[in-house]
């Protein structure tokens, strides 16, 4: 029994993503690995460096900044699949350099050339996970990327929490997690090239056919002189079990078509024309945005300084792996519950909520840390909040009742009421969307620079120092929670909806939104399904001469313009008066 079109399709996106795995994995792993004492040990006394420390982890996203500079030149010219490709290679590379190390300056190579690779493969998966799937479930795909990376998180944890316990003091202890990071990647590798390449891109490369003089009917009418062209054949392969006369292959494929004649009229695509272009700058500046924001809910900031945390507060390491495991759990069910919903919930409401949550858990948390000050020395705590949370986090954190201050049962619940938040509502969408607002032609170079957003905010947070989480009413642990409701205000202002909409409407739709949203129909959730319903409905014929003319027969689809707009009645004279007029 054949799959339908768009298990498919997911199964392709799935297989995509699976560089967000390996993006999860080095991000988790590393933190086992700085704590083994062999590995303290075969670095040096340059290890002994904070500084030097430090830059362990921040030299992976220097290299994963690094990765944006030539990732939409490849993905332009040489297609999606093989820039995925070129991503997995460069990651393999840094894994190999990691995993044999023998001093600091091969740890610092490998996590560089490892973080170009990952910067490539995150910009790139959603990019054509986004690009192959069906409007009502492109949500369902695009959000994959934080789920993979999710079962990063939860394998390394896991994993360095099991070498830590078992094969502690030995070399294993670190090279082995370090190693395994390399295992996604092969597949990946090998067998991207098997996946059908992005049909938008190779219809922009031209790939399209060059038929001329002939007359398209779609639906009801059976299609005649249609050249299957291998952007036409990719595209039913993923929506149409490879039926090119599909009535919704040929919407898409006219809906295409419109796209690139408009893009022809502006000429070829350049960097400088997503900065001078009004409606480009406009989508740049809000997915650039959305990237930068994320950092600013403090999540990478629970990642880097949880362990160091949880250490001076009395935890043994490993049981801050075991926390850290926990974690990793839940932020997993957090994004299994995004990539489930999303297309249901639409993206603004999502990045909403999750913005208001992840702000308000730093309140809550800053308060209780306040009226219940804790120590490492000082293990009296309120004995009303401890039987509140004594069965949720100390009888699962430890196996065992243990009194705790309640710097760590503040911090573990609101950790893990944040992380819930974040992971089903704010990190995927902070790859979805971006990946969905631009056209073809600029897609590439766009998600490019929104993306490098992510890198520097990341690097920016890295800076920060530990004593500004520590404190009850801290610089940070404000900022973490004024950000979070600012986020959520500028989301719904400015942010228009996107869900279920064709790509090849956002053109029409970011030009038509008014700049500022909230309140307007550009703010509401259409019917996922409605963009498929006038695809396959879409009753037009298309005159070609030397360029195509749509004249929309019936429904309210017409190639290139947003789904709410009607179509225009069929004018039968005029297409038989001009199609007589080409063919004599």
């Amino acid at each position: 029994m054949a799959l339908s079109p768009k298990v498919y399709t997911w199964l392709c996106g799935l297989f995509a993503s699976l560089g967000s795995i390996i993006f999860g994995y080095d991000l988790g792993v590393i933190a086992g690995v700085l704590s083994a004492t062999d590995f303290i040990d075969t670095m040096g006394s340059r290890f002994n460096n904070p500084n030097l420390e430090g830059l362990i982890t921040s030299i992976l996203l220097l290299g994963c900044f690094a990765g944006m500079f030539p990732v939409a030149h490849f993905a332009d010219t040489l297609g999606r699949r093989k820039t995925i490709q070129i991503g997995a290679l460069v990651y393999m590379l840094g894994g190999a350099l990691q995993t044999g190390a023998r001093n600091l300056d091969m740890i610092y190579a490998g996590r560089f050339f490892a973080g170009f690779g990952i910067g490539i493969m995150a910009d790139l998966a959603p990019l054509y996970q986004a690009e192959i799937a069906h409007p009502s479930i492109r949500g369902r795909l695009t959000t994959l990327q934080q789920f993979m990376l999710g079962i990063g998180a939860f394998a390394a944890s896991w994993i360095t929490y099991g070498t830590s316990a078992g094969l502690k003091g030995t070399q294993a202890e670190w090279r082995v997690p370090l190693g395994i990071q390399i295992v996604p990647a092969i597949p990946l590798f090998a067998f991207i090239l098997l996946l059908p390449e992005s049909p938008r891109w190779l219809a922009e490369k031209g790939r399209l056919d060059e038929g001329n003089g002939f007359v398209r009917l779609c639906h009801p009418f059976p299609l005649t002189s249609v050249i299957a062209t291998k952007a036409a054949r990719t595209l039913a392969k993923l929506h149409a079990h490879g039926n090119v006369n599909d009535p919704f292959v040929v919407s898409q494929m006219e809906d295409i078509k419109a796209e690139i004649q408009r893009a022809r009229e502006i000429g070829s695509a350049s960097w400088g024309e997503l900065f001078t272009d009004s409606s480009n700058f406009r989508r740049v500046s809000l997915g650039y945005i959305l990237q930068f924001s994320v950092q600013m809910t403090g999540v990478s900031a629970i990642q880097y300084y949880s362990t160091t945390i949880f250490t001076t507060m009395g935890f043994s390491a490993t049981r801050v792996l075991l926390f850290q495991s926990i974690n990793s759990v839940i932020a997993l069910i957090g994004e299994a519950c995004c990539v489930l919903w999303v297309d249901n919930t639409g993206r603004r409401m999502p990045l909403i909520v999750g913005n208001v949550a992840s702000g308000l858990s730093f309140v809550v948390g800053s308060i209780l840390m306040a009226r219940w000050p804790g120590t490492v020395n000082n293990d009296a705590v309120s004995v009303q909040f401890l039987l509140s949370v004594r069965e949720l986090t100390i009888d699962i954190c430890l196996f065992r009742p243990t009194i705790f201050s309640s710097h760590i049962i503040v911090f573990s619940v609101t950790t893990w009421v944040f992380n819930f938040f974040f992971s089903a509502c704010i990190g995927p969408l902070s790859w979805a969307y971006p990946a969905e607002i631009y056209s073809t032609r600029t897609r590439a170079k766009a998600t490019a620079v929104t993306s490098s957003a992510s890198w520097i905010s990341n690097l920016l947070i890295s800076s920060l120092k530990l004593p500004l989480l520590l404190s009850p009413i801290s610089d940070g642990n404000l900022v973490f929670a004024i950000c979070g409701h600012t986020n959520a205000l500028f989301v719904w202002a400015f942010y228009p909806e996107t869900t279920g909409r064709r790509l090849e409407e956002m053109d029409a739709l970011f030009q038509d939104a008014p700049l500022f949203v909230a309140n307007t129909p550009y703010a509401n959730k259409q019917d996922r399904f409605l963009a498929e319903k006038e695809l396959r409905e879409g009753i037009y014929a298309i005159i070609w001469i030397s360029a195509p003319i749509f004249t929309p027969l019936s429904g309210t689809f017409v190639p290139g313009d947003i789904s709410e707009r009607a179509g225009y009645a069929i004018d039968e004279e005029k297409v038989s008066d001009e199609h007589h007029d080409h063919m004599n």
